[in-house]
C-alpha cells in the first residue's frame, strides 16, 4: 500500500514568534519543525503500510527556503521519501492556494492508494485544506478519522463526532484527515535519524508543477493583512454570593444576555 501524507513544517511553538513588519505574517525564515498534528498522520500511515504487508509512505510538504528539518523528522519516523514544494512566489498563499499546490505535488506520486492529512495545522487552523485537496483531485473525502482500516479497495473510518463516532467508508484512493491523539507517534530512533539524511527529497517549484505563480501567493489569495492588534484583556467576571437568592441573580443575568 502506497500512502501520501501531507505534512506542514512550522516555526517551533516553544520559541517566541515574530511577525514580518511588511506582510504582518509569521516569519518563516528560520528552522522549521514538523507540525505535531501531522505526526499522527505519519504514524497512522506507517501502521497501515505495515498492516498491508508492504508499500511505502511518501511525504508532501510546502515550505520556504528549501527547508527540510521537519521533513527529516517524519522521514526518520519511517517515511520513505518526500516531495517538497519551495518557491518565493508561494509567500502569502491562502488555504485554497495551498490545496492547489499540494494537490499538484500529490499527482507526482505514482500509485497513491490513500492520502492522509491532519484536520488542521497548528499555525493556521482553517481546517479546509483536506477537503479542498480532495475536490481538486476528484477523490472522496472523510474527515476527523479516529480509526482507519483498509478492506480490499475500501477505506473504513471511524469518524469522530461530539456524540461518539460515525462509521464511514469510501473507495480508494481517498483523502482522509486524521484527528490528533488517535495514535501514539513513534520517536525516531538513532538509526532512523541517520537513514533520514539520505532519503530522497524531490524539491520542485511552481513551474515544475505547472502552477501559475499569479494564482497563488498574495496575488492569488487576493488578501492583505492591514493591521495586527493584541487581543483585549479578559474583563473580570461578576461574583454572585449566594445569600439564598443567588439563583435568582443568575437567572436574571442569563435573561439579560438573552440566553434564556
Amino acid at each position: 500500500m502506497n500512502i501520501v501524507v501531507c505534512v506542514k513544517q512550522i516555526p517551533d511553538p516553544a520559541e517566541p514568534g515574530a511577525l514580518d513588519p511588511n506582510t504582518k505574517t509569521l516569519k518563516r525564515d528560520g528552522k522549521l519543525i514538523l507540525d505535531e498534528s501531522d505526526s499522527y498522520g505519519v504514524e497512522m500511515a506507517l501502521q497501515l503500510a505495515d498492516a498491508a504487508g508492504g508499500g511505502e509512505v511518501t511525504l508532501v510538504s510546502m515550505a520556504p527556503n528549501s527547508e527540510t528539518s521537519g521533513l527529516r523528522t517524519a522521514l526518520a519516523m519511517g517515511a520513505a521519501k518526500s516531495v517538497l514544494v519551495s518557491d518565493p512566489a508561494l509567500s502569502g498563499t491562502d488555504a485554497l492556494g495551498t490545496a492547489k499546490i499540494l494537490a499538484a505535488a500529490i499527482k507526482r506520486v505514482e500509485g497513491a492508494d490513500l492520502i492522509l492529512t491532519a484536520t488542521e495545522s497548528s499555525d493556521g487552523y482553517t481546517g479546509t485544506v483536506p477537503e479542498q485537496i480532495a475536490e481538486l483531485l476528484g477523490l472522496p473525502s472523510i474527515t476527523f478519522a479516529k480509526s482507519i482500516a483498509i478492506d480490499g479497495g475500501t477505506v473504513k473510518v471511524q469518524r469522530q463526532t461530539e456524540a461518539g463516532y460515525d462509521e464511514c467508508e469510501a473507495p480508494l484512493p481517498a483523502v482522509v484527515s486524521v484527528t490528533a491523539g488517535v495514535v501514539e507517534p513513534r520517536y525516531p530512533s538513532f538509526k532512523g535519524i541517520m537513514a533520514a539524511k539520505s532519503k530522497p527529497v524531490d524539491e520542485v517549484d511552481c513551474a515544475a508543477l505547472g502552477i501559475d505563480p499569479g494564482s497563488v501567493g498574495w496575488a492569488g489569495g487576493g488578501q492583505e493583512i492591514v493591521t495586527v492588534e493584541a487581543a483585549p484583556a479578559r474583563e473580570a467576571g461578576e461574583v454572585v454570593e449566594d445569600d439564598g437568592t443567588g439563583f435568582e441573580k443568575i437567572v436574571a443575568f442569563l435573561d439579560n444576555l438573552k440566553v434564556i
